[in-house]
C-alpha cells in the first residue's frame, strides 16, 4: 500500500477553515483529530502548507485578494489551527499562493524524486483535491486520508473520493488508523 518514507502533507489546516468560519469545513475537527493521530505515529517526513495572499497576484487572483481581503488580513484565521500546533512548531510550515501544494519547489522536488505523496487537510475539493492531481502527474503514489480530509460536506467530500476511486493506479484511498497500520 504505501511506503515508510512517504512524505506526510498537512495542507491548509488553518482557523479560517473551522466550521462557521467564511471557508468552514464541516469536517474540520474530524480532519483534525485524525491528522494528530497520524503525527503522534511520528511519520519520517512531514510537510505543512499554509495559504497565504500574493503580495503580487496575477490574473484573477487580484480579485481573490479583493474579495477576501478581511480574511487575508486576519492573523488568527490564517494560523495553523491550535489542535495541530505543536507539530506545526516541529515540522517545516510552508506557504502557498495558489491551491496546489506542488506548486512549493520542496514539496515538487520530494514528490518527483519517487516518494510517496499522503494527503490530509483541507479543502477536500480544492487545495487537496489540486495537489492531488499534480502530484500524480509527477508520477507520485498518492495516499488520500479520507477521515484525515475535509471539504465543504460531505456530498463534495464523496465526489473527490468518487473521482480519487477511478485512479487506483495512483491513488489508494484509506483511513489514517489503516495507514498506520499498515505503513508506519
Amino acid at each position: 500500500m504505501t511506503r515508510r518514507n512517504d512524505m506526510i502533507l498537512v495542507i491548509d489546516m488553518q482557523n479560517v477553515y473551522r466550521p462557521g468560519q467564511p471557508w468552514g469545513c464541516r469536517s474540520f475537527d474530524r480532519a483534525c483529530r485524525n491528522i494528530r493521530k497520524l503525527l503522534e505515529s511520528s511519520p519520517p517526513m512531514v510537510r505543512f502548507t499554509k495559504f497565504v495572499e500574493n503580495p503580487r497576484p496575477g490574473g484573477v487572483w487580484k480579485e481573490y485578494n479583493r474579495v477576501n481581503r478581511d480574511i487575508n488580513a486576519n492573523p488568527w484565521m490564517n494560523a495553523i489551527a491550535d489542535e495541530l500546533s505543536d507539530f506545526a512548531r516541529r515540522y517545516p510550515v510552508l506557504e502557498k499562493s495558489v491551491y496546489s501544494s506542488m506548486k512549493i519547489p520542496e514539496i515538487r522536488d520530494a514528490a518527483s524524486g519517487g516518494r510517496g505523496v499522503v494527503l490530509t487537510g483541507v479543502v477536500s475539493e480544492c487545495c487537496v483535491l489540486s495537489t492531488c492531481m499534480e502530484a500524480i502527474d509527477l508520477g507520485a503514489h498518492v495516499v488520500y486520508l479520507r477521515d484525515a480530509c475535509a471539504g465543504d460536506g460531505p456530498d463534495t467530500e464523496a465526489a473527490v473520493e468518487n473521482i480519487l476511486s477511478r485512479l487506483p493506479l495512483h491513488v489508494t484511498l484509506c483511513d489514517t488508523a489503516d495507514y498506520i497500520a499498515h505503513a508506519l
